[in-house]
């Protein structure tokens, strides 16, 4: 009878200390920009081995559905390849009493992306402008051969569709762009076909070339680099941030703090990213 007894005490110990367990793990959930996906899970996975209670889950969407759920409670950090609306602080004011935060946490090249077999390697600002529009519809009126340009770009969800809509379109957006859910997507499509363009983060550029970028027509092309973004010579940089409803706390705030540091730094960089400061 007392080994029964001691054995249904130890089994009882046990699930109280996995019950424990589940109860203290500290959860920090982060939604938004596909752009910032493979960057945020690399942090993820580098913090969690290093704070073993803590639990991380990271989840794109695009950076208008990071910051929904941020306004609806749904995650704790937005990830923004833009900078937030002033619609979207309203929100959080009439919401919450509250503006935000933003923290800049990295810097991107958005690239242009081309197919490596397509003689075109640099396009100015102007040209790209005028090819997403749908005002230029021939790679031979920017120097390549007599073939129409297929156009790939960006949900409207997207910050990278509203970075680019905004500093290169500078206007609507074609009609025939046809549109996929994430870079990663947009260049596989580039990497298959000869006469597309794409655009989308300096990180996801395997299997296609980035295309030179110019100023201007004189200027001279510049690839996304970590010294072009750095001395602004690339004319396509931005900064990707992190948005929270109010100044963090307790885990999340040591989580970000971890990924300002130098450590959280370096792996912008191994992650093909250039780091915010």
């Amino acid at each position: 009878m007392k080994k029964s007894n001691l054995k249904l005490f130890a089994f009882l110990a046990v699930i109280m200390t996995v019950g424990l367990s589940f109860t203290t793990l500290k959860k920090i959930t982060v939604k938004g920009s596909d752009t910032m996906v493979i960057l945020s899970q690399k942090w993820a996975e580098v913090y969690m081995a290093k704070h073993p209670g803590t639990v991380i889950q990271v989840t794109g969407g695009g950076s208008g559905v990071g910051l929904a759920a941020l306004l609806n409670g749904s995650t704790e950090i937005a990830n923004a390849s833009r900078p937030i609306k002033p619609a979207e602080v309203q929100k959080l004011k009439a919401k919450f009493k509250t503006q935000g935060i933003e923290i800049p946490c990295a810097k991107d090249g958005l690239s242009v992306f081309l197919n490596k077999s397509n003689k075109v390697s640099e396009l100015s600002i102007q040209q790209l402008g005028d090819i997403y529009s749908g005002k230029v519809t021939n790679w031979k009126e920017v120097g390549g051969d007599d073939a129409k340009i297929r156009l790939y770009g960006r949900e409207s969800s997207s910050g990278t569709f509203e970075f680019f809509r905004e500093h290169v379109v500078k206007g609507d957006f074609a009609a025939n762009v046809q549109t996929l859910p994430g870079t990663a997507a947009i260049v596989n499509a580039v990497s298959k076909d000869k006469y597309s363009i794409g655009y989308g983060g300096a990180a996801y550029a395997e299997g296609v070339k980035d295309c030179k970028v110019k100023k201007d027509a004189k200027s001279k092309g510049v690839l996304p680099t970590a010294a072009t973004i750095k001395n602004k010579t690339y004319p396509i940089a931005r900064y990707l941030y992190m948005y929270l409803k109010s100044k963090p706390t307790g885990e999340t705030k040591a989580f970000i703090d971890w990924i300002l540091s130098p450590e959280g730094q370096k792996l912008v960089v191994e992650t093909g990213y250039f780091p915010v400061k």
